[in-house]
């Protein structure tokens, strides 16, 4: 890749084109749980704007930039009140919509705050993620996925913070081949003991952990496809080997490994048979990034309490920044690199991705690669990606910004990891999954495009 060509995807700030890009569609902002407590206000940065999100007191949310137009103190430190909220320094009361509500200091019959109007951003919250709308005109429709459509009971929300800019955060997530190697674990934990934790349970169909066939199977056969949502990505890995009992597989058994990235910034991936993450990777700046996810079961409910347990002890708080990085090493453990896990770096597969994508520089330098075979998605997914900046500056829609009927079609996407027959196992997997869905009570039947 040229220089100015990853100047060109990986620059977000106002008035760059990948900004212009990228401002087209929702983003996440914030967890709806950062606004608990007594003072519901953060103060986001997201595409290098800075932010206030709060909720009145009516329980209604706003989403305006941070400096108040009186002479640009922080916002971030302002008070809720009288239905907006109002700037500490001389008083001035902002509305929801970014209309002036008082200017206190100002004679009683000034005109002075029918004249100014700070900027407020459309804002919505689902299944606990606060998304909001930075660009032009009205925002589109979001795609009726699973993640939007689930019942709030069904759905888990959480982030992480990464000091790396957000191409480099996605493409580890639309990468098949590496899981073999990151995320390789040198022993098999029991998959009763794995709920909430990727690459830890059985693959569906089988008492085969998912931890063996990575770690036995590291040249999978991958295939990327485009689709009207961004990319369809396989991974298929045939089981020549041993089962779990030490039985030897004769081929006749593949694994199927289906994963997804959304535009604009998402990937979308199995956690285990009935449950997959939707994860987003938004810019805070050029060099620092937040990934959203978005757990959704089309089986029972999900046990929101038991995963966030699981995570909150991975990170500090309000911030979100993971507790292993850089300054400590990742918690890099020599002895543990040769006994337990390829990396050394512990269990939790956040931190193996964290290294590698911050390893890679707070932008990586694309002009330095040799890509491979197995970069097929994340070579399609450049091409994409600057296919659709262009599009935007000529003026028209890029990928998945859909008039209302057109985005209520698509659906799902399925993910899949499981074993099953090698021959047809495209045809198998489609009567598993529809089964599966047709039972959720909740999930939509698929159409072409799932």
């Amino acid at each position: 890749m040229r220089e100015e060509e990853n100047t060109r995807l990986t620059r977000t700030g106002p008035g760059t084109p990948a900004g212009d890009w990228m401002r087209r569609y929702w983003q996440p902002i914030a967890l709806g749980e950062e606004l608990d407590g007594v003072r519901p206000l953060v103060a986001p940065k997201v595409l290098g704007q800075d932010l206030v999100l709060f909720r009145d007191e009516h329980g209604e949310l706003g989403l305006v930039d941070r400096g108040c137009l009186h002479r640009g103190a922080d916002l971030a430190l302002g008070r809720l009140e009288d239905g907006g909220l109002r700037c500490c320094f001389h008083g001035w009361l902002f509305a929801r919509d970014g209309s002036c509500l008082d200017t206190p200091a100002e004679p009683a019959d000034s005109p002075l705050k029918s004249r100014v109007l700070l900027g407020s951003y459309p804002v919505r919250e689902i299944n606990g993620i606060i998304w909001g709308y930075l660009g032009p005109g009205e925002p589109p429709e979001l795609p009726a996925l699973d993640c939007f459509q689930a019942p709030a009971d069904h759905a888990f929300a959480w982030k992480g913070l990464l000091e790396c800019n957000w191409l480099q955060a996605l493409e580890v997530g639309i990468d098949p081949a590496h899981a073999s190697y990151l995320h390789r674990f040198f022993q098999d934990e029991d998959p009763e003991d794995s709920y909430g934790r990727q690459f830890r349970a059985a693959s569906q169909g089988t008492d085969l952990p998912m931890t063996k066939i990575l770690r036995e199977y590291g040249r999978p056969d991958i295939d990327a496809a485009r689709t009207p949502y961004g990319i369809r990505i396989t991974a298929l890995r045939t089981l020549d080997g041993t089962d779990s009992a030490g039985r030897p597989m004769d081929g006749s058994r593949t694994h199927v490994r289906v994963t997804h990235q959304v535009f604009p910034h998402a990937f979308h991936i199995p956690l285990d048979a009935e449950t997959a993450i939707t994860q987003w990777h938004v810019p805070i700046d050029d060099n620092s990034s937040y990934w959203y996810a978005l757990f959704t079961s089309v089986g029972g409910p999900v046990d929101r309490a038991e995963m966030r347990r699981q995570r909150v002890g991975a990170v500090t708080l309000p911030d979100y920044r993971p507790r292993f990085g850089r300054t400590n090493g990742y918690g890099y453990d020599p002895a543990e690199q040769l006994t337990t896990t390829y990396t050394g770096l512990g269990t939790d597969i956040n931190v193996h991705d964290q290294w590698a994508v911050e390893g890679q520089g707070a932008i990586q330098d694309r002009t330095r690669e040799h890509l491979g075979r197995s970069d097929k998605a994340i070579v399609m997914y450049r091409r994409m990606l600057g296919e659709a900046i262009s599009a935007v500056e000529r003026g028209e829609d890029p990928l998945l910004v859909l008039p209302a009927e057109r985005a209520a079609e698509l659906r799902g996407p399925v993910t899949l990891d499981g074993i099953g027959p090698t021959e047809g196992w495209s045809e198998h997997w489609a009567t598993v999954t529809a089964k599966q869905r047709a039972d959720s009570g909740w999930a939509q039947p698929l159409g072409t495009d799932g």
